[in-house]
Formats: C-alpha cells, sequence, structure tokens
C-alpha cells in the first residue's frame, strides 16, 4: 500500500486543531497553586464568607476535631482519627451528619438503637457518610494511618471554635456539656 496524502486528510485537519487548543495555556499554571499555597490556619471562620481547600485543611489537621467553620445553620468540623481509635458511638436527635474520607479507611456503624447497629460498611478515600439525625453511629479507624475526615453537621453542633486535640479531651467536653 502507498501513502497518499488525501486518504487520511479529514482526521487530520480535526484532530490538529483541537490538540492545538488544548495546549495552549502554560501546564503549570494550572497546578501552580499547589506549590505556592501556604499552609492553611485551622480555626473556626464561622459566619464570614469563607473559602478552603478543603481537602488540604483536612489532611493537615492534625487534632481529633477542629472547627473550621460554623455557622447559624451549619457546621464543618475537621478530624484526625487515629489509628485504632474511633469517633464514639454517638447520636445527634436534631443534626444531619455528612462525612467525607479524604484520607485512610475505616468501618462505619449506623442503627436506630444503641445496641442494635445493623449497617455496617467499609470506607476510604472519598467516600462520603450520611448520617441521618437520630441515628446512633460510629466510625473506626481499621487503617495503618490517622484517618482524615471532615464533618458536615446541619444545625451545628458544637461550640464556636470547638478543638479538641484528642479524643479523650473531646469526651471530657461533652460529659461536661451534658452537666450543664
Amino acid at each position: 500500500m502507498y501513502y497518499s496524502p488525501y486518504m487520511y486528510s479529514y482526521p487530520y485537519y480535526v484532530q490538529y486543531p483541537v490538540f492545538q487548543a488544548a495546549y495552549r495555556f502554560n501546564p503549570y499554571e494550572v497546578y501552580s497553586h499547589w506549590y505556592t499555597r501556604e499552609k492553611i490556619e485551622l480555626k473556626d471562620y464561622g459566619r464570614q464568607p469563607f473559602v478552603v481547600n478543603i481537602k488540604e485543611a483536612t489532611k493537615q489537621n492534625k487534632t481529633f476535631r477542629t472547627a473550621l467553620w460554623t455557622g447559624r445553620h451549619l457546621q464543618v468540623t475537621l478530624m484526625s482519627i487515629k489509628q485504632g481509635e474511633d469517633i464514639g458511638l454517638e447520636t445527634h436527635p436534631k443534626t444531619d451528619q455528612f462525612l467525607r474520607v479524604e484520607e485512610g479507611q475505616g468501618l462505619v456503624q449506623m442503627g436506630k438503637t444503641k445496641n442494635n447497629l445493623s449497617f455496617r460498611e467499609r470506607v476510604s478515600d472519598d467516600d462520603a457518610i450520611m448520617v441521618p439525625a437520630g441515628t446512633w453511629h460510629n466510625v473506626t479507624n481499621t487503617g495503618d494511618r490517622p484517618l482524615k475526615i471532615y464533618a458536615i453537621y446541619a444545625p451545628p453542633e458544637h461550640p464556636f471554635g470547638t478543638v479538641h486535640r484528642t479524643k479523650r479531651e473531646a469526651e471530657a467536653a461533652e460529659r461536661k456539656n451534658e452537666l450543664v
């Protein structure tokens, strides 16, 4: 077979402009924020307009729980669960909860009563967990590194500015709130 410039003329002329359009920009510009962005100060920015790279903030967090944004109707917290630890079996009677796993692996358990956690599911990077109000739930880190999660509560569950460095500190604060 011989080559003819007219044999493949149609795909040649279609592909060239598409290729050129895709590479008109500097490819390093797209990712430049990865190199220039500073560490995020992890504190509660609530009731103010706020934009954050939630994935990077979640991975950066080293505390058991830190409130990142607390508004009137919504709260975002970051969590880092150590190997073998769990969030702790709990329920929020009037609060729906969304949890997103950014890094690590774990086991989610949920149920209608404290003694009947009939829902069990393994989770890992990029999984989302929805917990309806009034549902007993727990998340246990089953991996070999910290389980990095962010949680969204609607309405807010923790006081503005909450920072619990450890699970023990979080449990003590919850017991104190129950006594009040």
